[in-house]
C-alpha cells in the first residue's frame, strides 16, 4: 500500500531534482564551470594532467581498484625498474629507439587485447609516463592507454604488498630513501675533487658513451656501469677491507640515487657522490681549479 511516508519521500526527491535543474539553468554555462573547477582541482599537484590533457590518467585509487585487470608498464630505465617497481609491471623504457618501442608495445597489446595499458614512472613531476603513453598512441598506434602519474614511490608507500624493492615484496617503507638521505652524501664538485685522495676509491658509473673523451681523474678512477651490480659489490667489499671511502659520480648527479639503494643494502662504508655529476666540473671556475 502506498503510504503517506512514501508520498513524502517522493515529493522530497522531486523537490531536490527540481532544485538541481534550476541551479544548472541559472548558471550561465549550464554547470560547465563546476565541472571545469572539479577537473582543475583533480589536476592540482599533477603537472602532467595539464601538460598532456589528451592523455587519460589513473589515480592511485583507480589503479588499485583495477589492479589485475590492467597492464602496468614501467617507462623508466632497467636500473630503476630493477631497484623498485610495481609487482605486475613490465619494463618498456621510454629511451628505447622507435623501432624497439613500437615492437614491444604492439606485442604487449597483442598479448593483452582489450586491457588498459597504464604507464608509470617515478612521481608526480616525472613526465616519462605521459611521454610513453603519447608515444604508444601516436607512434605505435596503441589505444586504451593511460598514465598513472602519482608514481612508484607513492604506490609503494600506499600498497607495499604490490611493489618490489630490490626484488623483495612487500616493500618496507623504512627502506625507501629520501631526498635528504641522498643529499647528506653529496659533495660539491670542487670538494669532491679535492678530497679524492689516497684513502678513496673513485667510481665513474657513467655509461661508456658518456665517458668517451672526458675523464676527471685521468685514469685514477674505476669504470663501473651503474647496472653492473657484481662489480659494484666487489668495490664495496674492497673499500671495507682497505678502510677506504667510495667516491662515486655519474653524468649529472641524479642517477646515483639508484646506486645508493645497493650501497645501503650491502652495508657500504663511507660513500659520497659528486653533486651535479661529471658535468659540474665545467662549472668550477678555472682559478679554483688552478689553486689545487
Amino acid at each position: 500500500m502506498y503510504t503517506f511516508k512514501n508520498l513524502l519521500h517522493t515529493l522530497l526527491v522531486l523537490s531536490l531534482l527540481a532544485f538541481s535543474m534550476s541551479a544548472q539553468a541559472a548558471s550561465p554555462d549550464g554547470g560547465q564551470l563546476e565541472k571545469t573547477n572539479a577537473k582543475a582541482a583533480s589536476s592540482e599537484g599533477f603537472p602532467g594532467r595539464k601538460k598532456y590533457p589528451d592523455i587519460p590518467y589513473m589515480t592511485i585509487e583507480q589503479l588499485d581498484a583495477e589492479f589485475g585487470k590492467v597492464v602496468t608498464v614501467d617507462a623508466r630505465t632497467p636500473l630503476e625498474f630493477e631497484t623498485i617497481h610495481i609487482t605486475s609491471a613490465v619494463n618498456i623504457p621510454l629511451n628505447l629507439k622507435d623501432d624497439e618501442f613500437i615492437k614491444r608495445t604492439k606485442e604487449l597489446r597483442t598479448a593483452n587485447p582489450g586491457k588498459k595499458i597504464v604507464f608509470y614512472c617515478n612521481g608526480r613531476s616525472c613526465m616519462k609516463s605521459y611521454k610513453a603513453a603519447t608515444r604508444a598512441i601516436e607512434t605505435a598506434g596503441i589505444q586504451n592507454v593511460y598514465s598513472y602519474d602519482a608514481g612508484i614511490f607513492e604506490w609503494a608507500k600506499a600498497h607495499p604488498e604490490k611493489a618490489a624493492l630490490l626484488n623483495k615484496t612487500p616493500v618496507d617503507p623504512k627502506m625507501l630513501l629520501s631526498k635528504s638521505q641522498l643529499k647528506k652524501h653529496m659533495l660539491p664538485a670542487l670538494d669532491f675533487i679535492n678530497k679524492a685522495g689516497d684513502d678513496v676509491i673513485i667510481l665513474d658509473v657513467r655509461d661508456r658513451h658518456k665517458r668517451e673523451g672526458f675523464s676527471i681523474f685521468s685514469g685514477f678512477e674505476e669504470l663501473v656501469p651503474m647496472d653492473n651490480k657484481k662489480a659494484l659489490s666487489a668495490y664495496i667489499k674492497q673499500a671495507k677491507a682497505e678502510n677506504k671511502k667510495l667516491f662515486i659520480y655519474d653524468e649529472v648527479g641524479k642517477q646515483v640515487r639508484w646506486v645508493q639503494y645497493h650501497l645501503e643494502e650491502q652495508g657500504a662504508g663511507p660513500y659520497y657522490f659528486m653533486e651535479g655529476g661529471a658535468l659540474a666540473f665545467f662549472d668550477i671556475p678555472n682559478d679554483k681549479l688552478m689553486d689545487n
